[in-house]
């Protein structure tokens, strides 16, 4: 196992370097001038100018590359042009509510996922079947900032049962229970997508293996049906469905995005927005890599669970 995982680490390693160059590349294709967005009505030629010689960005793009990654292998990302603040201070402030949303968001989706797609396999071609199958397809059919939108519209507006935006109430609050009336309307509206994608799998999973004959087998033993299904059926599809979770926790973190522009939620998502409408390049740059990174690590957690599962997957 050691072994495996040095392998999935080395081959972790081109990945983000490769996340870098397009994360580097697209922000330097975005029309505008970063100068221009820090200086406002005082840009005229002579404070631009001196302002990208300031910064570095009178240099070529490759050098302004090689000094970047440069200066990321000795933990340093730069400096917000206008927070003026260390990257690395503001990406890790942002990034635990986003973590906690995100998180939040894959429980949620992993568990009604998975029930939903073991329910929806036992009983194949059932009532259960049928409903389960008609709401998975509404929720893989609906945007989620729409879904967003329209809870806020009920939930918020016209039933005051939840609050609409933050991550605390404004006056007072700031405790778990706090807390957690505001993570429900963001983490479920980003988990219905990922929920309805894991319980497809789940089920077509679930489906393979009861068509083995160890299930037979088990059956034949005179074994209840809840140790078929749960012992012996989950158990082998879960090396199918592990996967399907890795890739779900980029899905939750990128949607995070545009759920954290619905609902205010002051996380990465919200804050690369604006980093983008302002030019901070920096700040976009050490948020995006910071967030694929972790991505990577997720599905490489995943794949060891996998390889644990199933030995043969080591080979």
């Amino acid at each position: 196992m050691p072994a495996y995982i040095g392998k999935r680490l080395l081959a972790a390693i081109p990945v983000i370097l490769g996340l870098s160059i397009i994360v580097f590349l697209v922000m330097k294709l975005i029309p505008g001038d970063p100068a221009q967005a820090l200086l406002g009505s005082y840009a005229t030629p002579e404070n631009v100018a001196r302002i990208n010689r300031a910064l570095g960005l009178d240099r070529s793009w490759p050098e302004q590359y090689v000094i970047w990654i440069g200066n990321l292998l000795q933990g340093d990302f730069g400096r917000s042009y206008i927070l003026n603040r260390p990257v690395l201070d503001e990406v890790l402030e942002r990034f635990g509510a986003t973590l906690i949303l995100a998180g939040a968001s894959l429980v949620i989706c992993s568990v009604l996922g998975i029930l939903a797609g073991i329910v929806s396999a036992v009983r194949q071609f059932g009532w259960t079947d049928r409903i389960v199958t008609f709401f998975v397809l509404i929720g893989i059919s609906m945007p989620a900032f729409f879904l967003g939108l329209v809870f806020i519209l009920f939930f918020a507006v016209q039933w005051k049962l939840l609050p609409a935006s933050g991550m605390y109430a404004v006056y007072g609050g700031g405790d778990l229970p706090d807390l957690l009336r505001h993570l429900i309307l963001p983490a479920g509206t980003l988990a219905i997508v990922a929920t309805g994608v894991v319980a497809r799998l789940t089920r077509a999973a679930m489906l393979e293996v009861l068509r083995q004959d160890f299930i037979r087998t088990a059956r034949a033993k005179g074994l209840s049906e809840n140790k078929v299904i749960y012992r012996h059926a989950f158990r082998a599809a879960l090396v199918s469905i592990i996967p399907v979770l890795g890739i779900q926790a980029g899905f939750v973190l990128g949607g995070a995005v545009y759920i954290e522009t619905v609902f205010q939620w002051p996380g990465l998502g919200q804050m690369l927005v604006k980093a983008v409408s302002t030019r901070d390049l920096l700040l976009v740059q050490g948020g995006v890599l910071v967030a694929a990174t972790v991505y990577v690590l997720v599905n490489l957690l995943a794949d060891v669970a996998q390889a644990m599962l199933d030995p043969r997957l080591k080979a």
